[in-house]
């Protein structure tokens, strides 16, 4: 009896505590539910004054603005090199000199053909050469006594038929005497005026002008022999050696002004709209980093075309070199500045939203809360943006959850930093 009490004691005290434990972890659990933070953790930042700029990031080439090509206007050997690459020349210096004797040769075979042809002009002109214009008025002088004469024996006989001493037929054979002396005096006068006809006259004047050019263009040929410095500058390419060949058109000499250079940038399609006239260009190289040379836009794209891979348009600027350090055909970096504003209301450009083509951002506000808040912007770039409205400085913005729940108007959070 006493055991059975003893058992069920036992048993009610196991209850007793089975129940208090339970207590015990539902006031926990209620508790730990009670405490619970809703509020969703956010990186802010805060509306401040700064320096704020829009650009264009691209590459470029760099070239000369004033060159000058020097190219072998026929096959010849390259008789001697006054220069070499990198030399600073001044106008007029000698700087390479091609074999000239074939050249020389056509020259003199070119002069000759000259001569020719002005003998020919001139004997046109003066109706012949000189021994034919002599052999003509010879012949004109002999014509005109035997017309003179003719017409003198003609008259006698007239007379002496009126008395009867002469017949008919001996007057009419001294008029036919008579024409045939007029008619030769006619065209010898004839020869002395318009001795040559129009087609000699053309080809003559033809074979003149073919003359003159062929000694022209040998002339050129010589000219472009002798190679000298069109203005003062820097050889920067020189492909020949002394004795060497060149063939027609093979390049000898590159020479240019390297106190200034052209960039010419290319610009992607999309941002082609957002070039104009004036705007700052800096310009970098890999080979000399931390160096800036800086210039402004001179020419924007009139049309966009392929380069490479890209649909590109091309702009330029003049770019100061003074110290001769961007050298022709590098390729360069290029940084295109469309906007710049030096005290600016900027947010991070991860806190700007846009809805419907109209930009906001979440505000905290009481530093529990976001409220959505419309704002006017102006320019931006990779990491800001300006804005010209909606917000005042100081304020805080948020930027984004830490735990990637989405934000939303009212939403409550906690500014972790």
């Amino acid at each position: 009896m006493a055991q059975n009490r003893a058992k069920v004691g036992s048993r009610a005290r196991r209850r007793w505590l089975l129940w208090l434990l339970g207590a015990a972890v539902a006031v926990i659990v209620l508790a730990s539910f009670m405490s619970r933070d809703d509020s969703v953790p956010v990186m802010t930042a805060r509306v401040s004054r700064s320096a704020i700029r829009s650009v264009v990031s691209t590459n470029g080439k760099v070239e000369p603005v004033q060159n000058f090509e020097a190219h072998a206007p026929v096959g010849t050997t390259v008789k001697q090199v006054y220069v070499k690459e990198g030399d600073r020349v001044k106008q007029g210096q000698l700087l390479v000199e091609l074999d000239a004797a074939s050249a020389r040769s056509q020259a003199a075979q070119a002069l000759a053909q000259v001569r020719t042809s002005e003998a020919d002009m001139n004997a046109l002109e003066r109706g012949g050469t000189q021994e034919e214009v002599l052999t003509l008025q010879a012949q004109l002088v002999k014509a005109r006594g035997e017309y003179q004469a003719s017409q003198r024996n003609l008259d006698a006989l007239k007379r002496l038929q009126q008395s009867g001493a002469a017949s008919p037929g001996e007057v009419q054979t001294a008029q036919n005497q008579l024409d045939a002396a007029a008619a030769e005096l006619k065209l010898l006068e004839t020869k002395q005026k318009d001795r040559y006809s129009r087609p000699e006259v053309t080809r003559v004047e033809a074979q003149r002008s073919e003359a003159q050019s062929a000694y022209s263009a040998a002339q050129d040929v010589l000219n472009q022999l002798v190679i000298r410095a069109p203005f003062a500058g820097i050889v920067y390419s020189l492909p020949v050696k002394q004795h060497s060949w060149v063939n027609p058109g093979d390049l000898v000499l590159q020479e240019a002004d390297l106190s200034k250079v052209l960039v010419r940038a290319y610009v992607d399609e999309p941002d082609v709209a957002r070039l104009a006239p004036r705007e700052k260009i800096e310009v970098t190289w890999d080979a000399m980093p931390g160096r800036i040379w800086t210039g402004t836009v001179t020419a924007v794209p009139a049309s966009v075309k392929l380069h490479g891979t890209r649909n590109v348009g091309e702009t330029t600027c003049i770019v100061a070199n003074q110290d001769f350090k961007l050298l022709p055909n590098i390729n360069v970096g290029v940084t295109i500045v469309t906007a710049e504003h030096s005290d600016a209301l900027t947010i991070p450009r991860e806190s700007l939203r846009q809805d419907d083509s109209v930009p906001y951002v979440y505000q905290v506000v009481n530093n529990n809360e976001i409220r959505r808040q419309n704002v006017q912007t102006s320019i931006s770039n990779l990491t800001k943006v300006e804005v010209t409205g909606g917000i005042s400085e100081h304020a805080l913005v948020a930027i984004a959850s830490t735990n990637s729940k989405p934000l939303r108007d009212g939403l409550p959070v906690r500014v972790v930093h």
